[in-house]
């Protein structure tokens, strides 16, 4: 028993600790977009069946010893596939930089690919374990509760995300940490061939002395009907969509870090490990007035549209997942079978797992215009919960308990949670010109204040506005860009422009082209845009915005990842040479990680000729971003300037920070009252630095 449960645990915590491993190694590559954990949790659901449907194959067509040898044999090649990696990559399971993306290439397509050269084989052999020593146990042991496996098994993956976060991450470089997860797995594998190798000579464990003779007949399992089979999908595959737009959601509103995709996880995978360790922790009177409660006040979070503080989105986000995914797998374990078809339930499990994943990162892009796999789990979790409490009270009294009181309200609040989501949905975008979803999330173009002087058209990215242009004032910079921003000041003040000669600029996170209204003839824009529609937009189509069109500034749009798209320019000596980089890429309220580190900091200053200038823009409501930016230009010994435009006028959201060893510009009155030099006395320094290998986000929440 022993040799099962520590196989089971560490097979678990190694297949969950894979995770954030790859997904925070190819973040960057994709623009430290929410999409990509979406697409990460999509790839390990459809593994997760494929190695599940890999169990149950073995476990119906071969003895135990058979199951054991073949699933050996897979850890081995999946060792070796390891081995081959570290050879060609420097790290296992970390795809080498050759296999970065370009502009051209279909993002989730080819980050599914590299996910599968990276983890395909390692992952469907870990995918398959628990199922299988499962199966072999009962096998071995008739009398004894396979399921406790289970939990142990969801009891190492939760130990794999929380130690993630608070332990590997902090202490290990990213290639270090695929160094240990290897040589774990190298060491999960001697021990489950040597178990093979046990069970091919015959000289598995003995038998407890309670378990049935040979021969001695067995319980015969019960017939399935195809209610209960397709509850076996329905209710996992609700739990799965409403874990991914969660996390999504959360990405959205605050910021793309592996914390975020841990922290629900974590919500989800504890939910399997107490329903499935007794019926007692599940209580239909308690579980559905509390999910009700959740999934209301979240249905009205989405409804008003109020700004919320991040500790207030987690809690109220946290509660709606954690509630809904105890009452789907509460649900889910009243329905399991005889330990003689547990590996058919946990293939049907999986499966409803990837149908989830599916839905959030395939369907939803092409069926809604907004992020509205949120609204859909909610309501899809509290029908599935009728429909279960429904079955369970015209069934035996054992499954009677508590059905009959929790549906007394529970057809109220199911209708008023599907008529406020629905209410959202109907008006989410009823005042938009424009809307567009793609993998990089959706965009929408407003007017506002119409039919006034001040009426302006605004391109938004979830709430955030990512710039904007003044109906009866076009060519006039506006929002973040308008006059008397530090930004402004920057360009208006340069010794370069004083003196007349031309700039050449260049803009991380191009909006709507607000810079170019800056451009004199003879002026060079470089515009580095990941979403191609936004560069779409930009460029003038349908008409909403012209400023690129107006300029006499040249320019040209470079479309991908800024950092991808600056390193490749820098490797072929492609320098800019800029006299002004402005950063001002954001993904809805979270700015991606990737682009705040001390490395991308360095690698914009390789672009910027000598007493050039680096503005980034600050403005968020949820993370002290000036705090951070601050620590990086100490860090690297650079001068700095903030200044928080109030609203006035065309410019508003405008906070600006400016690093430069220009120290003809650092002169100017304007700027001189506010400019900061390095080693002064800051209460910001405090901070951490940030750096590829590591971020911090609970220092920086308001």
């Amino acid at each position: 028993m022993a040799l099962y449960a520590l196989a089971t645990f560490l097979g678990a915590f190694l297949l969950f600790q894979i995770q954030p491993i790859l997904g925070k190694h190819l973040l960057p590559w994709f623009g430290g977009t929410p999409a990509v954990w979406t697409a990460c949790l999509l790839f390990f659901q459809l593994l997760l069946l494929g190695g599940y449907a890999w169990a149950h194959l073995l476990s119906t067509r071969l003895r135990p010893r058979g199951q054991a040898l073949a699933q050996g044999a897979l850890c081995a090649l999946a060792l070796a596939a390891l081995v081959a990696q570290a050879a060609l990559w420097q790290a296992p399971l970390l795809p080498g930089p050759a296999l970065r993306p370009t502009a051209d290439t279909w993002p989730l397509g080819w980050l599914i690919l590299l996910l599968g050269l990276g983890a395909g084989l390692p992952y469907l052999a870990l995918s398959a374990l628990s199922p299988l020593l499962q199966s072999w146990l009962h096998s071995d042991r008739p009398r004894a509760t396979p399921y406790r496996l289970y939990v142990l098994s969801n009891a190492g993956s939760l130990l794999a995300l929380l130690s993630y976060p608070f332990g590997v991450e902090p202490s290990l470089p990213l290639a270090a940490q695929a160094w240990v997860w290897a040589a774990l797995f190298g060491l999960l594998t001697v021990g489950l061939v040597a178990l093979g190798w046990r069970l091919a000579r015959g000289q598995a464990p003995a038998p407890r002395p309670d378990a049935p003779r040979p021969g001695a007949p067995e319980e015969a399992p019960e017939p399935l009907g195809a209610t209960r089979v397709g509850m076996w999908l329905l209710l996992p595959a609700a739990a799965s969509t409403l874990l991914v737009a969660v996390t999504n959601q959360l990405s959205q509103e605050v910021a793309v870090v592996p914390f975020l995709w841990v922290l629900p996880l974590t919500l989800y995978l504890l939910t399997f490990i107490l329903a499935f360790d007794s019926e007692r922790w599940y209580r239909r009177v308690v579980f559905g007035p509390a999910y009700a409660l959740a999934a209301l006040a979240t249905a009205w979070l989405l409804y008003t549209g109020a700004e919320a503080t991040p500790a207030a989105i987690l809690a109220v986000l946290s509660a709606a997942l954690f509630t809904g995914c105890m009452l789907c797998h509460g649900e889910l374990v009243r329905l399991k079978p005889h330990p003689r078809r547990l590996t058919a339930f946990y293939l049907c499990l999986s499966a409803g797992g990837a149908v989830g994943g599916l839905f959030c990162a395939l369907a939803a892009p092409l069926l809604f215009s907004g992020f509205f796999e949120l609204h859909v789990a909610l309501v899809a979790v509290a029908l599935l919960a009728l429909l279960a409490w429904a079955r369970a009270g015209a069934g035996p009294e054992a499954h009677r308990r508590g059905a009959r009181p929790a549906m007394v309200a529970a057809p109220v609040w199911a209708l008023a949670l599907a008529v406020t989501l629905g209410l959202q949905v109907r008006d989410h975008g009823r005042d938009a010109l424009a809307t567009a979803r793609n993998f990089y999330g959706v965009l929408r173009v407003e007017a506002r204040e119409q039919g006034t002087p001040d009426e302006h058209l605004v391109m938004l990215h979830g709430s955030v506005v990512h710039g904007g242009q003044y109906v009866h004032d076009r060519p006039y910079p506006a929002t973040a860009f308008g006059p008397g921003s530090l930004l402004a000041d920057a360009i208006r003040l340069h010794p370069r422009r004083l003196s007349g000669q031309p700039l050449r600029i260049g803009v991380v996170g191009m909006g709507v082209g607000t810079i170019a209204a800056y451009g004199l003839a003879g002026d060079v824009l470089r515009l580095y845009e990941l979403n191609p529609q936004v560069a779409a937009w930009a460029r003038g189509e349908g008409g909403f915005f012209s400023y690129l069109r107006d300029t006499r500034a040249g320019w040209d749009i470079r479309l991908g990842d800024a950092r991808l798209v600056l390193e490749r320019e820098r490797a072929a000596g492609d320098l800019g040479q800029l006299d002004v980089l402005v950063i001002d890429a954001f993904s809805s309220a979270s700015p991606p990680v990737h682009l705040l580190t001390l490395e991308a900091f360095q690698l914009y200053l390789a672009h910027l000729r000598q007493g050039g200038v680096l503005a980034v823009h600050l403005s968020n409501a949820n993370l002290d971003l000036v705090r951070l930016a601050a620590r990086q230009a100490e860090q690297l010994g650079l001068p700095r300037v903030f200044r928080e435009h109030t609203e006035q006028g065309h410019t508003w959201g405008a906070a600006w920070m400016l690093m430069t060893r220009n120290e003809e510009l650092l002169a100017r009155p304007e700027l001189a009252p506010e400019v900061k030099r390095p080693g002064a006395p800051d209460a910001d320094l405090t901070l951490a630095p940030w750096t590829d290998g590591f971020s911090n986000l609970f220092d920086i929440l308001y």
